[in-house]
């Protein structure tokens, strides 16, 4: 999950609807409430861009319209709204030193019933796949006894992730016989895509989930559990929150990914640097 900011609309002059700087404020505040995200001024285009798109489906005539609907309370328009100002921007084994990381981590595992591992932004369905094909690796086994729960708070990057179809351009970079042993290459009108095999799908549950809510419906203790690229779009006081829920929730021994742009040292009282990019448990 991440924002990215737009190229369009430099300007208000062309703007369909009036969008005033109040507007933007209200924005602003609302989706840090409701998602945790800060967003910028130099956002206010992109902003735009993405919500014009709610003002015009709800039939309204202004942003100050809509968001008036929205504070209304729809749970249907408050989704909307989240997923228009997310975008999930990932790919199979970004960030590769992590994935020898893990397969080392759950080799350690192997006589453990169940390994548990949690992608708390899967997107699209790529991390969470990525994360399988390692163990599996790891385990010579494509019925490994692990177990990867993938959520996310936009609901329509989910759908796609459970589908695991993808376009044959988005898995360029994964070696080829990884290809054949991972994939089912699509026929007739599923010719240019590819979808992970079922034994893959199998071992991963995707879930909605919102990282700012005050309580997970989920269960611990996982052995590992990858955010990556996901706190750079929360503040510092935001970041510790849900470091600190984190941490009950991970094995004595369990591993922390983050993203290569995050640093989580304002939490050392919670988590310990062990390697690039990779935190365990300050105290076990």
């Amino acid at each position: 999950m991440g924002i990215t900011a737009d190229s369009e609309i430099s300007d208000g002059k062309d703007r369909e609807y009036p969008f005033t700087n109040q507007d933007f404020e209200r924005i602003k505040k609302l989706i840090y409430q409701h998602a945790g995200i800060s967003l910028s001024s130099s956002k206010q285009n992109m902003v735009y861009s993405r919500l014009a798109r709610r003002v015009r489906a709800n039939g309204l005539n202004s942003f100050k319209e809509y968001l008036s609907f929205l504070e209304k309370g729809s749970a249907e328009e408050w989704e909307a709204f989240t997923n228009a100002l997310t975008t999930n921007l990932t790919a199979f084994f970004r960030e590769q030193h992590h994935f020898p990381i893990l397969e080392h981590h759950v080799e350690q595992r192997k006589n453990q019933k169940k390994i548990q591992l949690w992608c708390s932004a899967s997107s699209t369905g790529e991390e969470p796949y990525s994360m399988a094909m390692a163990v599996i690796e790891a385990f010579n086994s494509m019925t490994p006894p692990v177990h990867i729960l993938a959520t996310d708070l936009d609901t329509n990057v989910l759908a796609k992730a459970q589908l695991g179809i993808y376009p044959l351009d988005r898995l360029e970079k994964i070696p080829k016989e990884k290809l054949r042993q991972f994939f089912l290459k699509g026929k007739g009108h599923h010719a240019g895509s590819a979808r992970v095999r079922p034994e893959l799908r199998n071992m991963i549950t995707f879930r909605q989930l919102n990282l700012l809510d005050e309580s997970w419906p989920i269960r611990g203790p996982f052995d590992a559990i990858f955010c990556r690229n996901v706190m750079i779009y929360f503040d510092k006081p935001t970041q510790y929150k849900i470091l600190k829920k984190f941490a009950p929730l991970l094995a004595p021994d369990g591993l922390l990914f983050a993203g290569h742009s995050e640093s989580f040292q304002h939490a050392s009282d919670l988590f310990k640097l062990r390697e690039k990019t990779v935190y365990e448990l300050a105290h076990k």
